[in-house]
């Protein structure tokens, strides 16, 4: 049953639309356009949250002229659609794409893209408003917005705005992320910057600040006198598909933990921020990465896991290992599995260790944030049938089935006193309906309307590959040997488990 408070909530007006303007797409030929962000796009259409002087234009090395983009995205939005696509608005919103084939190292390139947009601006009035989304491989991303500079489509007059969207992996490492924010920021000022990380257009990443900030009843017992530890789990049925080739210079390390991981971390440990305005709140989130404690050489070997799937069984199926996967090394040492205990040294999470789990080729599909607070006092029931007491435990599930539960102890009817488990638990859905979603409609949003709240600044990007870089050098120095060391299907290698019991605590089994 919905709640009276829940339907007042969906009855409210809908937000203002973004503002008007170019959306242009470089590598806009590739997968993440068609599955994801013409999609998102269309979805902020049909929530009028897009504005109707509003364009798009795709940039990309394919051979295509308008006309067959806009056939290519009529074909497949019928696939990677979220909800059913209605005629019209279709129509309406097709008449707004438009494409051009270019290199992204051609200087005649970009001086053709500003004669488009141009020509854009006078036919749909977006202003000289745009933002670039740089659906590329990290390696054209400096140069890509070095050639907008020389162009002249970087710069900001007259009130019209230009931002750029950059993808994930920034970086490989601290040193090549402190070069590329070198780099870029030679063109564009940290304000026209928006460093992308899908997992924050999850509705339960951002309700984990409403959640926190606006329920009187959970902020003061969110500290280290209440709380025992934190678990991020991030786990993946699915193997590394057709990425083989970026998965073994990436790893799971580098493509998880620097970026999403620590997103959910920041957001669960921060201090209250001063507002919701951009800044304040990721200032908040940079503190938090700066008290994450780097770890020792010798902490590494003991306070970090490392995993890589070999052949097993998901769902009934048989799965092969990763050494096996399309363009992997039939002898790769790269990790699809990572656990970590983390220390977030400041005054509210000191000695609350902060467990971090992430992994392909594992039972299920799921994203948690499980935060598990201390047993209460066992003295008062010394001389009952209660041999133990079961800690309580509050879960954010970001996804697939976002929403939120909570566990704690109560009384089994009958004459003897016996202590039995319940679970309060709600799922957005059910309360709110179903709201279909890319994923993305939140972050492209945001960038039209000029917030950057949900993005990760330069600080953040180079205090999260500090926490991450000595943990890279002790692998890098040790290659691992017992890989395969855990069968796709599996939570993990047995190692994840001995982190866990070496503190007297345990992975929660998310099965349930």
């Amino acid at each position: 049953m919905v709640s009276v408070e829940a339907k007042n909530a969906t009855d409210e007006q809908p937000g203002q639309p973004g503002d008007p303007c170019v959306m242009v797409i470089f590598g806009a030929a590739g997968d993440l356009t068609k599955r994801k962000l013409i999609p998102a796009l269309y979805n902020l259409a049909k929530s009028n949250l897009l504005s109707k002087e509003f364009a798009v234009v795709g940039f990309a090395r394919a051979g295509m002229s308008t006309e067959e983009f806009r056939e290519k995205m009529s074909r497949e939005i019928r696939e990677f659609a979220t909800d059913q696509v209605e005629p019209g608005l279709w129509e309406w919103f097709t008449q707004r794409l438009h494409y051009m084939k270019g290199d992204f190292n051609d200087p005649n390139a970009y001086r053709k893209l500003g004669n488009l947009l141009a020509q854009v601006d006078k036919e749909h009035g977006t202003r000289g408003n745009y933002f670039y989304y740089l659906a590329t491989s990290p390696s054209y991303f400096s140069e890509i917005v070095r050639q907008l500079g020389e162009a002249g489509l970087a710069q900001e007059e007259n009130g019209r705005w230009r931002r750029v969207i950059i993808e994930k992996p920034f970086g490989r490492d601290l040193d090549s992320a402190r070069a590329l924010n070198r780099e870029i920021s030679k063109v564009l000022t940290e304000s026209q910057i928006y460093r992308i990380d899908h997992y924050l257009g999850k509705e339960t990443v951002q309700n984990i600040l409403v959640f926190r900030f606006a329920n009187g009843i959970f902020e003061p017992i969110w500290n280290r006198r209440y709380i025992d530890h934190v678990q991020i789990s991030v786990a993946e049925g699915i193997g590394v598909e057709q990425r083989g080739g970026y998965y073994e210079e990436a790893g799971t390390l580098r493509d998880m933990v620097p970026n999403h991981m620590f997103q959910l971390l920041t957001l669960t440990a921060m201090e209250p921020p001063i507002s919701f305005e951009a800044n304040a709140v990721r200032d908040e989130q940079a503190k938090v990465l700066r008290a994450i404690q780097p770890l020792t050489p010798e902490e590494v070997l003991t306070r970090t896991v490392r995993g890589q799937y070999g052949e097993g069984t998901i769902a009934g199926k048989r799965v092969p290992a990763y050494r096996f996967e399309l363009n992997v090394a039939p002898d790769s040492t790269t990790e699809t599995f990572v656990a970590l205990k983390l220390s977030v040294d400041n005054w509210r999470w000191a000695d609350v260790p902060f467990y971090l789990r992430t992994g392909k080729r594992l039972p299920k599909r799921v994203t948690e944030i499980a935060i598990q607070f201390k047993r209460a006092p066992f003295i008062l029931f010394r001389k009952t049938p209660v041999d133990r007491l079961t800690p309580n435990l509050l879960v954010l599930t970001i996804q697939p089935d976002e929403g939120i539960s909570m566990r704690f102890g109560a009384k089994v009817p009958g004459p003897i006193l016996r202590l039995g488990s319940v679970n309060m638990a709600f799922q957005y859905k059910d309360y709110f309906g179903s709201t279909p979603s890319t994923g993305y409609e939140r972050l492209l949003y945001d960038c039209m309307m000029g917030d950057a709240t949900l993005f990760q600044r330069a600080d953040m990007v180079e205090a999260g590959w500090s926490v991450v870089a000595p943990i890279l050098d002790v692998w890098k120095a040790l290659p691992p040997r017992s890989f395969p060391n855990y069968p796709a299907g599996s939570w993990g290698p047995r190692e994840a488990e001995e982190l866990m019991e070496r503190g007297g605590r345990q992975w929660r089994e998310m099965e349930k």
